[in-house]
């Protein structure tokens, strides 16, 4: 066994584990996995399969999630010191006090958020299931959206539903403007362009769709087009060629990169296979609040 990767299968093995990967980590490691995807289909996956371990390769919000929704598993992030700064936006305790001085709105969050803060909300939504779940509110009722004010924007030009946002975002995404789409479209006129629902708003009227990760690999999978102009960080590209290679794909330019994503390596799998760290452990007080807006969701 010479190869980190088959250390790694029978480490996995020896100890019943699976491997999640994100759409935006890095080729490598998502050949690793046993699951590529978004973060909450990964948590539901690795939920189902019932494993004793779940080494969560992505961002540190979303192995909290595989451990809200696997608490009896043992969750491990690779790399803890891969955040996410959208995520960071949106503190519990400035929630709480939110929902102090409006004990009448009805507080939405984005998956993109940590444990703690979903610990202190009434609802979670995914970008893909975004619109379903604010259109679920009863009509009249104020709403808070938070972190992700991009996303948040998006929701209320197709539901025309009023939301206050807050005032968060993510970098990679606020970051791709009107002008990337414009140059893209200049280069590769006959490709088909689609951006994430995190992009400004003025950036997805600029596009052909505006698509959760794994929105984009459906209609890409869907699609009778043979070129794709990609509008999210740049990872999920390689998913894409996996499973189109008859298709080109232009990321756009700048490269939009997350490098926190990118944080993660080979070696960090195999690492905490072997010593166990990494561990993600959440406060039961926590688990049990933060869960209940998520059972929420999934319920829709």
């Amino acid at each position: 066994m010479d190869t980190i990767a088959e250390k790694i299968r029978a480490l996995k093995e020896k100890q019943g584990a699976v491997i999640l990967a994100h759409n935006y980590v890095a080729p490598e490691v998502q050949d690793l996995a046993d699951f590529v995807g978004d973060s909450l289909e990964l948590s539901i996956k690795a939920r189902d399969a019932k494993a004793k371990t779940i080494v969560f390769c992505g961002v540190s919000f979303m192995a909290e999630t595989a451990k809200l929704l696997s608490p009896d598993s043992k969750v491990l992030h690779p790399v803890p010191g891969a955040g996410c700064a959208m995520a960071d936006m949106a503190k519990a305790e400035d929630i709480a006090a939110y929902r102090k001085a409006h004990p009448g709105t009805v507080i939405v969050a984005y998956v993109n958020t940590t444990a703690a803060a979903k610990a202190e909300v009434d609802l979670c939504c995914t970008s893909a299931n975004a619109e379903k779940v604010i259109r679920s509110i009863p009509a009249g009722k104020e709403i808070l959206f938070l972190p992700d004010r991009n996303l948040g924007q998006n929701v209320m030009n197709s539901t025309g539903r009023k939301m206050e946002l807050w005032p968060g975002f993510c970098p990679v995404h606020n970051g791709i403007g009107p002008d990337m789409i414009s140059a893209a479209r200049k280069a590769h006129p006959e490709a088909v362009l689609f951006v994430h629902p995190e992009c400004p708003p003025e950036t997805v009227a600029a596009a052909d769709m505006a698509l959760s990760t794994g929105g984009m690999l459906r209609a890409v999978r869907e699609s009778e087009a043979k070129e794709f102009i990609v509008g999210t960080e740049y990872g999920i590209i390689h998913r894409l060629k996996k499973e189109n290679p008859d298709k080109v794909f232009y990321p756009l330019q700048p490269l939009p990169a997350c490098g926190d994503m990118k944080k993660i390596r080979p070696e960090d799998v195999l690492r905490c296979l072997e010593c166990g760290c990494g561990e993600v452990t959440l406060p039961a007080d926590i688990m049990r609040r933060a869960r209940l807006p998520v059972d929420r969701m999934l319920a829709l």
